[in-house]
Formats: C-alpha cells, sequence, structure tokens
C-alpha cells in the first residue's frame, strides 16, 4: 500500500510538472508540444483530483480545430527547437500552427465519462464540446473514408499514433523518398536511445509522406486519393467506432437536437467494413493497405479494440480472445504491441513490441464488456505494476517490464490514476 500511495502521488505531480498553461506536453524534452490523445487521456488523469482542470486540457485542444472538423495530432503553441519535425516543417497555416493530420478520436468516448460521473459543470462543458466533436467525427467519415466503405484509412503512420508498427511496413515500403527531401537532424534520438526508436529508413519515408501534405496545401482529399501512403488502422477504425457509439449517446445524455440516425449509419457501416481488415490465418483484424488490398501478417494491441469497438461476430471475437491469452501468457505484462510470436517483434522498439498503457485501458473497457474479466484484470494490474516496477516511462519491455522512451511521461501517470493508483491510495 506505500509503494501504491508513493506511485500515486508521483503520477500526480508528473502531471502537474507537465502542464503548460492549460495544456500538458507528454514528456518534457522529447514531445515539448500538445499532442491530440496524449491531451485526451490526460484529462481522464486530471479528472481525478481536478475536474476543471480536466476539462481544460480538452478544451484547448479543440481550439485547435480546424475549420473542416479535424483535430490536428500535434498542436504546436510555440516554437521548440527541441522537437523535429517543426511547425516550419507542416506550414500548415493555422492559428495556432499544427501538424497536417489528425490521430485516434477517442474524445467522445473520454467526454462521456466525464459527463457520466460529474456533476452539472461537467454536463455544461460536455455540452459546449458536442457540436466540436460531431464535426470531428463527420471529418473522419469524409475524410478518410470518401468512397463509403465503411473502412477509415490514414495518410501517415503518426495519424494512427502507433508511429512505426510493423502494421505499417506494407504501405511504408511503397514509398520512394524523393532525391530533394534534403538533410535534416532528428530530436528524438537526442533524448532517447536510438534502439528504442523508429529508424532512419522509416523517418526518411515519414518525411516524404509530410512533404507531400505540405506541397498541396493539406488538401486531405488529395492526400487521400494520391498522395504516397493509404492504410486502414484497426486502432482508429475501432476508436472511431467506439467513438460513435459513444458519440451517440452523449448526445442523448445531454438532450441535444442532433442527427442520431446519421450516427447509427456510421456505427452500421462501419461494422460491415471492418471485416475487411479480418484475417483468417491470424485470427485477427489487422492492417490493411487501401490501394493494394494487401493485410498486415500479425495480431496488435490494435486487434485486441475490437472488444472496445463492438466489432466482429462472436466467432471472431471468440478467437481473438484465444490468441490474446495466448500471447499474456508468453509476455511477463501485458498486452504487447505486436505478436510476439512473429519474427519482426522486438520487445524494446517503440510500437514494434512494448506495452502501452493507454492501448490497455481501452483493451481492458472492451474486454470487460465482452465478459472476459480476468483478462481484463490482467491489463489494469499490468498498468499499476509497471509504473510501480520501473518508473512512470512512455512504454515498457514486455517481457522484463524495463521503461522505454520518454520518462515521468503524462499519459502513463493518468492511467495509473484513473485504474485506480490514486484512489486506492487516498486523496491525491
Amino acid at each position: 500500500m506505500q509503494k501504491l500511495r508513493q506511485s500515486a502521488e508521483r503520477a500526480k505531480e508528473i502531471l502537474l510538472a507537465n502542464d503548460r498553461g492549460g495544456y500538458t506536453v507528454p514528456t518534457a524534452g522529447l514531445y515539448p508540444y500538445q499532442w491530440n490523445w496524449d491531451s485526451i487521456f490526460a484529462a481522464l488523469g486530471f479528472a481525478v483530483f481536478d475536474r476543471a482542470r480536466a476539462w481544460q486540457e480538452i478544451e484547448t485542444l479543440f481550439d485547435a480545430q480546424w475549420a473542416d472538423g479535424m483535430v490536428p495530432h500535434i498542436v504546436f503553441r510555440k516554437n521548440d527547437p527541441s522537437y523535429f519535425p517543426g511547425p516550419g516543417i507542416w506550414q500548415s497555416n493555422t492559428d495556432p500552427m499544427s501538424s497536417g493530420h489528425s490521430q485516434p478520436p477517442v474524445a467522445a468516448s473520454v467526454i462521456l465519462t466525464l459527463a457520466k460521473t460529474g456533476g452539472a459543470d461537467d454536463i455544461a462543458r460536455a455540452r459546449r464540446l458536442f457540436p466540436k466533436l460531431v464535426a470531428s467525427h463527420h471529418w473522419w467519415h469524409d475524410y478518410r473514408d470518401p468512397d463509403r466503405t465503411g473502412l477509415v484509412g490514414i495518410i501517415h503512420p503518426w495519424e494512427s499514433g502507433r508511429d512505426n508498427c510493423p502494421d505499417w511496413d506494407l504501405g511504408m515500403d511503397r514509398i520512394v523518398v524523393p532525391d530533394d527531401l534534403g538533410p535534416y537532424h532528428r530530436r528524438d534520438t537526442d533524448h532517447v536511445d536510438a534502439d528504442e526508436r523508429p529508424t532512419v529508413q522509416q523517418y526518411d519515408r515519414y518525411l516524404t509522406i509530410v512533404k507531400f501534405g505540405r506541397e498541396c496545401g493539406w488538401d486531405h482529399r488529395k492526400i487521400a486519393a494520391e498522395g504516397p501512403f493509404f492504410m486502414a488502422d484497426p486502432g482508429v477504425q475501432f476508436t472511431l467506432m467506439r467513438g460513435d457509439r459513444d458519440l451517440l449517446e452523449l448526445g442523448n445524455l445531454l438532450g441535444e437536437d442532433f442527427d442520431a440516425g446519421e450516427i447509427e449509419d456510421w456505427i452500421a457501416l462501419s461494422k460491415e467494413g471492418a471485416q475487411q481488415m479480418w484475417r483468417p490465418d491470424a485470427g485477427a483484424f489487422v492492417a490493411r493497405e487501401l490501394r493494394s488490398g494487401d493485410l498486415s501478417t500479425a495480431l496488435t494491441n490494435a486487434s485486441m479494440l475490437a472488444f472496445y469497438a463492438d466489432a466482429g461476430t462472436p466467432a471472431q471475437l471468440s478467437e481473438l480472445a484465444g490468441h490474446g491469452g495466448e500471447i499474456l501468457d508468453i509476455c511477463e505484462y501485458g498486452f504487447p504491441s505486436w505478436d510476439p510470436r512473429d519474427e519482426a517483434f522486438e520487445s524494446r522498439r517503440y510500437w514494434r513490441g512494448p506495452v502501452w498503457s493507454v492501448m490497455n485501458y481501452m483493451i481492458a473497457i472492451g474486454l470487460e464488456e465482452h465478459g472476459h474479466a480476468a483478462m481484463a484484470a490482467r491489463l489494469r494490474d499490468d498498468c499499476l505494476r509497471l509504473p510501480d516496477r520501473s518508473g512512470f516511462y512512455e512504454y515498457f519491455d514486455p517481457m522484463t517490464g524495463e521503461g522505454l522512451g520518454g520518462p515521468d511521461f503524462t499519459w502513463t501517470a493518468a492511467i495509473y490514476l484513473t485504474l485506480g493508483g490514486g484512489r486506492a491510495a487516498g486523496d491525491v
């Protein structure tokens, strides 16, 4: 209990230390700006001890929403040379400056949680954000599924939030790096060991995609149709499916006048579209390269979000749960970001193997809802055990529990508090 109390207090200290005045950075140095889904999960942590600050975190993010409804993945509230690529590379010409694409749409789900667990002020603040949420979901369905297939695409691995997952190797291998990409100096490996980060070859391709977007003025219809990368991501697909369902519930809870039928149509079409990601020999939903139709090869932590989204048939979910249990039997800590039985697994390299608390948080919700309470409890417990063992790192080795990536990480601390570290230790 003493260790739990100490970790809960440390988690609160991290959120406060990473506060930059209305928004948090994920961690000092490595990520000096506001990140989209990082801020949404930070709000969950703040809500344990300061609900007004939790809402402020979300509101500042949506203050950067584009006119077309997109909520960008990075908001550049100042120019910090410790990060690359900064606003001068993206050239989005927005106020505030931002990156040119989005990140997994988790806001509606978190806002629903805050509204259902709070009071009158929570309802009022959710009501003010509701039209912006609807616009954001419209953007995903309009600009990332232009042909209305029920399967949304991403135009950059960074848009998935799972930057260098082997899922993207199919699409990344198609990218031709131009001769005029120019020299650049990565900043991430100034802060973190290179063997924990994406490779130089991957970074060249990341910047090739950014170059295309910048040169077409971030025309998202053109990028989806002609850009160098367009893939379906189970992570984005499933968080959007869950988000649509939670958006519908939120609108009804708030008594808003909105087109519920449209959202119901999104939910139905997405459930059908998700079947295009099912790979029978992997027993999982996997990423799909949308131009070739090729499927990725192995189960990921994003595959496990099918439970969170209520995607798939009962038979598919049963098979997926079986594979998930086998993977957890292999790992000391779950859930790994890539199947450790696959040759592409790397236990220390970013999204090619390590455990991420935010993914565990969502996976556990879905597993619990589908009757897999023991597996859900295992993942929640690992979200507490890992920081207790190694500190509040960005991600963790699933075999050893070693903390990797950025230290004193906002969303790791936030999930620790959300899952009971703060409440079990008393009033933090």
